[in-house]
């Protein structure tokens, strides 16, 4: 049977819990950060700088003898990529947003003049401003790159955050900009829609168009093609998945790391390098074990949401996160909320706006209870809690 020299990134334990009503207590992240260990993968992905728990989780599993396995997703600026260098983390994978419509919602000069309140990138953006945009986005993540690379002397991936909603000749030029600095580019599918005949021809067309950095794939389940588009993708020619274990993760999932692992071998007569498929199916049983169960395509349970970064772009673009049309947005609240997903509930929902102030009080103290109480909370719950005097 024919090898393939594969990197593979588990995601179980960051985008996984980010599915909405999930919560993993760190004991049964220790138990599945080595299980997945011993499966023979390049690393397992975690967010310290999201709260103390995912903090101290770092600091245990690097204890624990993981150093060379651990993996910190991180964000685009100095303090939190000193943060995972603190906790003795060695790779981190810095991401940012590639696409126009994210990188409109989030350049802050552009959302601070009065002339685009209110506005996405349908509102006909001039091209100017769109160039600009994107020019500000190649500026600070070099910044961030070389920061990384040659001050904090970590090892660097990129993840290209809705990579497949960017510009072709953009998404080129910054490929070019940031090789230098990485070892991998990591292709997002983030909003799931790509389809198998495109994700062949867009990975060959960027290869054909690029040099000097190996191709990751981050692809999701929106439209229930994430295992095809990322077999599709790797035939193409990249060199490495970041998926979960069962395909769980935000909305409908990631790509399942152990359908692709057996897809390759059975469809294709390739095994991976270094792979115990014997384990493989240790972990599945395990998460099934859980109860836990990536949401259906299409479902009305792959519309609730509980990342404060995506609701954040949720609450000025319904869909920054969100590609189904007729679809209903559900808000959950937990460990990875922010104080958008407070600002969603009562400006959006309710029409009964509160202070910045009052939203990041929330925001606090439900990451607290989230985490002590190993659960989420549902909107009715915020509003009894508000009702009797939790947040005062």
């Amino acid at each position: 049977m024919e090898t393939l020299p594969l990197k593979i990134y588990d995601q179980t334990l960051r985008d996984g819990e980010q599915q909405a009503g999930i919560f993993f207590s760190n004991p049964t992240k220790q138990e599945l950060a080595h299980l997945i260990a011993q499966t023979g993968i390049n690393g397992v992905c975690i967010m310290p700088c999201v709260c103390k728990q995912e903090a101290d989780l770092a600091k245990t599993l690097l204890s624990e003898n993981l150093e060379n396995f651990l993996i910190a997703d991180t964000l685009m600026n100095k303090q939190s990529i000193d943060f995972a260098k603190d906790c003795g983390i060695r790779r981190i994978v810095l991401f940012n947003a590639l696409s126009d419509r994210l990188l409109f919602l989030r350049d802050s000069h552009i959302r601070s003049l009065n002339e685009f309140k209110g506005q996405t990138i349908d509102d006909n953006i001039p091209t100017q401003v769109i160039n600009k945009i994107r020019q500000n986005s190649i500026d600070l993540i070099v910044e961030n790159l070389r920061y990384a690379t040659t001050v904090a002397g970590l090892k660097v991936d990129f993840a290209a955050e809705d990579a497949s909603r960017a510009d072709f000749d953009f998404l080129v030029q910054c490929i070019r900009s940031f090789s230098p600095y990485i070892e991998n580019f990591i292709l997002c599918d983030t909003v799931g829609i790509l389809s198998p005949e495109k994700s062949y021809i867009w990975v060959n067309n960027l290869l054909q168009s690029t040099t000097g950095v190996a191709f990751g794939l981050h692809y999701h389940n929106d439209m229930g093609m994430a295992l095809e588009n990322t077999l599709q993708s790797l035939m193409a020619g990249a060199t490495l998945i970041s998926g979960t274990f069962n395909g769980i993760g935000e909305r409908a999932g990631n790509v399942s790391i152990e359908q692709v692992l057996n897809g390759l071998r059975v469809r294709f007569g390739i095994e991976v390098n270094a792979i115990n498929y014997d384990i493989l199916a240790t972990v599945t049983n395990y998460i099934d074990q859980l109860g836990i169960r990536p949401a259906a395509p299409y479902s009305q349970a792959a519309q609730r949401h509980e990342s404060g970064i995506h609701v954040n772009s949720l609450f000025s673009d319904p869909y920054s996160y969100a590609v189904f049309p007729h679809g209903t947005i559900d808000i959950l609240f937990g460990k990875w909320s922010g104080a958008s997903n407070f600002q969603y509930l009562f400006e959006k929902q309710l029409q009964n706006p509160l202070s910045r102030s009052k939203y990041e009080k929330m925001r606090s103290v439900i990451k607290s209870l989230a985490t002590e109480q190993e659960r989420y909370f549902t909107a009715n719950e915020i509003l009894d809690l508000w009702r009797n005097g939790l947040f005062e």
